[in-house]
Order: structure tokens, then C-alpha cells, then sequence
């Protein structure tokens, strides 16, 4: 159990020898979670041949671990703060590495929906902890800028390391290898983690309330699946009611935690105008993008026939952007101001996703890879801006639930983003006319419509996919198009919520 830092020892703690290689432990989790998340897209074409799922099935693979995640963060965050965060952090890591094997040898579409929730759970130990992690690690607020800073620029480049090593791996190996790579990373953070990091949780952290834990999954997945069933098939009963459910469940688990003596989640936090303003343009940006990265994979290998890893390398200034970004960051919202920085950010992420919609088959690589630059520098001014506010705005000891609640925000808006602007893509791809004779299944995707030319004569195939293909085009046209109008409404709010917000340290 750590001691409260009082002023004589603030030097002592600020100079905490070691913080520097715990960091490095801590960004390795960082790394984990985002490559996994990255090679998914890499991958789905491969799964969708092999596995043969529906476009309902797709999309759950695709998403279900953001439900999952998102369902738990907040009580996840909450259980680290009681136990012990290095010990919540080192147990999710090493059922994390496990679980990756599940992922890896799924033979169903339904096996693999399971085993990409399981590994949810896992991950929703990951996240929360090294923030909080960080929060009690970095006394100095610019220490603790750089530290989140490399934190969030860690993320970024799993999202580079993720498509170009899975890449490499598509093209000598079978489509379960890219989740095998989390192994050897989980066994180095396991091994240095144990002997670096240092222990911290809440001194007087209260019970950890089951029926809050409850509450919050069920809420967040019941409302997150009836919006996915909305936008996919369109307003019915059941998903209305299912919708209904998870408003009851959330609602329950706020009136608990406002009348609890010790709550999961201190739903006070919330009045803070920085703390929501930063926690609501996470949630707005990641739901405007993640249509985008879900389907841009499908898009560079079904429809302009590039090679796995080359694929990979294509997304590759997104990354370079965001991690150039992120370690400046800090630095440039003391310079400026933070609204000017997140908003800034976030206008320059929506302009670029709006460039998009100018996407075509034979698109030149220069458009799209400028794009993906401003995207990757937008985003990483506003995410680590946004958890540098999030992160200095609570006590130590409510670290955990505090970055869990901006890691929630983070998956939800995934979960979201997939769910409404993937099926936006998937519904228009679905209208698509093909020559006589084409199988109801090159509809569900455009991976089954690439399987199912292969079976048509020369002539019909290519019909087919020139049709496949302009389809799913149009449809990503308009979910970018969406996704940017998100966006620069996010900035907007950020302008507005982030009024007077600055970092600790500033001036």
C-alpha cells in the first residue's frame, strides 16, 4: 500500500528511480491491446474465406470485443484500485497471451465471437492500469505529460506494427498467427513487469459492489447491441426493448453509485467540465473514425488488390503521425491552450476523413496516405491531450476508475463507430446488382464476393466484382462522410467544454 506523498518528499518522488523502465512495462500492455486490434482488420478477409461468416457475423467479430470491454472497463478500473493495480495489470496480461491462443485455433464464426469476447474481459484489466499506473508513478506534471504522451504514441505505433507484422505473417502463415504475436510480448511484460512495477491501489477503497459490476455490463452491452441491430436491420420490437433494458440497467447503476457510502465509480467526477468535456470528444472521435479502420484493410486488399503487407504498410503515416503528435502534445496545450489543441486536432481529423470520400478503385496512394497522416496527428494532439486532463483531475487513489471511465469512452465509441457507421457500409455494399447467377452469399461481404468469383466464369466474375466493389466504395463514402461531420462536431463541443481547461504545470 503506497503512503500519501506529502510537499517534503515531493522530490523524492518525482526523482522515484526505475519510473522510466516501469513505463516501458506499462507501454508493452499499451502495445498488446492496440496490435491485437489492428491485425483483426489485417485479417478479416482471410477469416471471412476460412470461417465463412455472415455480414452479421462479421460485424460481431469485429465488435463484440469493444461491447465486452466496454461493459467492464469501469469496474475492471474500480477492482484494480481495490486489489492492487500491478496485480490486476500482470493477472489480465498473462489471461490475455492465453486467451490469444483461443483467437488463434477458432474453427467457427461462433467460436471466434467467443473467444474475442473472452479476450474483452482480459483486456478490460489492461487499459485502466497503466494509466493509473502512470498517475501514481509521475508526481511531476511534465514528467507525466511525456509519460502519457509515450503512452499514447505506443498505442499509435502497435497500430503500425500491428498491419505490417501481421501483414508479413498473412503472407507465410494462416490468419491465426497475428493473434499468436501477443504471446511473446505478454511473456516480457509478465517477467520485467514483476520486478518493476510498483504496487498502489485505494487505502480505504470499500467494497467491490457486484451488483454495480452487473448493472454496468449488462447496460452497456444491451444498449451498444440494440443500436447495432437498429442501424443494421432497422427499428423492431426486440431491439427497442432490448434498448430499453439497457437504459433501465445504466440508469440503475448511476442511482447505485449516487447512494452507495464507497461507489464502484465516483459519479461525482462528472461535474467536472473538463473531465466530461475530455471524456465525451474520446468517445465522439473513436466512434467518427473506427468505421473507417474497420472497412479501410477490406478496402486496400479486396478493392485495390494489395498484398497483406503491403496493405499494412499503407497505413503506416496514420501511426507516424499520431506517435510524432502524441509526444508533443503536452508541450503544445501549455504553449497554446488545451481546447485549441483537441479541437484543433479533432477539426483536422474531420477534414481529412471528409478528403475521403473522394476515394476510388484506382485512387493514387499520395491522397489516401496524406489523409492517414493528418488523421494520425490529429488524433494524437486530442487523445493525449485528453488523458493528460483526464489523469490530473482526480486523486491518486481514483485513478484506476478515472481512466477507466476514459478507456470506456474510448471502446464505446469502437463499438459504436463499427456499429452504425460498418453498417452503414454493409447495408449499402448488400444493394449492389450483380450478373445473373450470382450467389445469395456475395452479398453478406465483399470477401464472399471475391470467394464466390473465383467460381464464375472469367466474363461473370469480373462483372461481379467491379458491381462488389463499387458498392462497397459508396458505402464507405458515405460512412467517412458521416464519420467527418461527427468529428468536427466533437470539435465544436471541445471548443466549447475545454473553455479555461489547463494542464497542471502550466505557465
Amino acid at each position: 500500500m503506497t503512503s500519501t506523498v506529502r510537499p517534503a518528499q515531493s522530490t523524492e518522488a518525482v526523482k522515484r528511480p526505475g519510473r522510466w523502465l516501469a513505463l516501458s512495462v506499462l507501454v508493452l500492455a499499451v502495445l498488446l491491446v492496440a496490435v491485437d486490434a489492428t491485425v483483426l482488420g489485417l485479417a478479416t478477409p482471410y477469416i471471412s474465406e476460412d470461417l465463412n461468416p455472415s455480414g452479421t457475423q462479421l460485424l460481431w467479430i469485429g465488435d463484440v470485443y469493444s461491447f465486452v470491454i466496454a461493459g467492464l472497463l469501469v469496474s475492471m478500473g474500480s477492482l484494480g484500485d481495490r486489489i492492487g493495480r500491478k496485480r490486476i495489470l500482470l493477472g489480465g496480461a498473462t489471461a490475455f497471451g492465453a486467451l490469444s491462443v483461443l483467437n488463434a485455433y477458432a474453427t467457427t464464426p461462433g467460436l471466434m465471437i467467443l473467444a474475442r469476447a473472452l479476450l474483452g474481459v482480459a483486456g478490460a484489466t489492461l487499459m485502466p492500469a497503466t494509466l493509473a499506473l502512470i498517475r501514481n508513478i509521475f508526481h511531476d506534471p511534465r514528467e507525466r505529460s511525456l509519460a502519457v504522451g509515450i503512452w499514447g504514441a505506443t498505442a499509435s505505433a502497435g497500430t503500425a506494427v500491428g498491419p505490417v507484422a501481421g501483414g508479413f505473417l498473412l503472407e507465410h502463415f494462416w490468419w491465426g498467427s497475428v493473434f499468436l504475436i501477443n504471446l511473446p510480448v505478454m511473456a516480457v511484460l509478465v517477467l520485467v513487469g514483476i520486478r518493476t512495477l510498483p504496487e498502489s491501489r485505494n487505502p480505504h477503497p470499500g467494497p467491490w459492489d457486484l451488483g454495480s459490476v452487473l448493472l454496468s455490463l449488462v447496460g452497456v452491452i444491451a444498449l451498444v447491441y440494440a443500436v447495432k441491430e437498429a442501424a443494421t436491420h432497422g427499428p423492431t420490437g426486440m431491439t427497442l426493448g432490448t434498448g430499453l433494458v439497457g437504459a433501465a440497467a445504466l440508469y440503475g447503476f448511476v442511482h447505485r453509485q449516487l447512494t452507495m457510502p464507497v461507489p464502484l465509480l465516483d459519479m461525482r467526477l462528472f461535474r467536472r467540465r473538463g473531465f466530461s468535456g475530455a471524456v465525451l470528444a474520446d468517445l465522439l472521435t473513436v466512434l467518427g473514425m473506427s468505421g473507417l479502420v474497420f472497412f479501410l484493410s477490406q478496402y486496400l486488399q479486396l478493392v485495390q488488390d494489395r498484398r497483406p503487407f503491403e496493405a499494412g504498410l499503407a497505413e503506416l503515416p496514420a501511426a507516424v503521425g499520431a506517435v510524432t503528435a502524441g509526444l508533443v502534445a503536452g508541450r503544445a496545450a501549455r504553449r497554446f491552450s488545451v481546447r485549441a489543441v483537441v479541437s484543433g486536432g479533432l477539426a483536422a481529423v474531420g477534414v481529412a476523413l471528409a478528403a475521403l470520400t473522394t476515394l476510388g478503385e484506382s485512387t493514387g496512394y499520395p491522397v489516401l496516405g496524406a489523409a492517414l497522416l493528418v488523421v494520425g496527428v490529429g488524433a494524437g494532439f486530442s487523445f493525449t491531450v485528453t488523458a493528460d486532463v483526464i489523469l490530473s483531475g482526480v486523486p491518486k487513489d481514483q485513478a484506476g476508475a478515472a481512466s477507466a471511465v476514459s478507456e470506456t469512452a474510448y471502446e464505446l465509441g469502437a463499438a459504436l463507430g463499427i456499429a452504425l457507421l460498418g453498417s452503414i457500409v454493409t447495408g449499402v455494399y448488400r444493394g449492389f446488382t450483380g450478373p445473373s447467377g450470382t450467389p445469395a452469399g456475395a452479398h453478406e461481404s465483399l470477401g464472399a464476393a471475391v470467394q464466390a468469383a473465383a467460381q464464375l466464369s472469367p466474363h461473370r466474375a469480373e462483372a461481379l466484382l467491379d458491381a462488389a466493389r463499387d458498392s462497397f466504395v459508396h458505402g464507405l463514402h458515405l460512412a467517412s462522410g458521416a464519420g467527418a461531420a461527427v468529428l468536427l462536431t466533437a470539435s465544436a463541443a471541445a471548443w466549447f467544454l475545454l473553455k479555461d481547461q489547463t494542464l497542471e504545470g502550466a505557465g
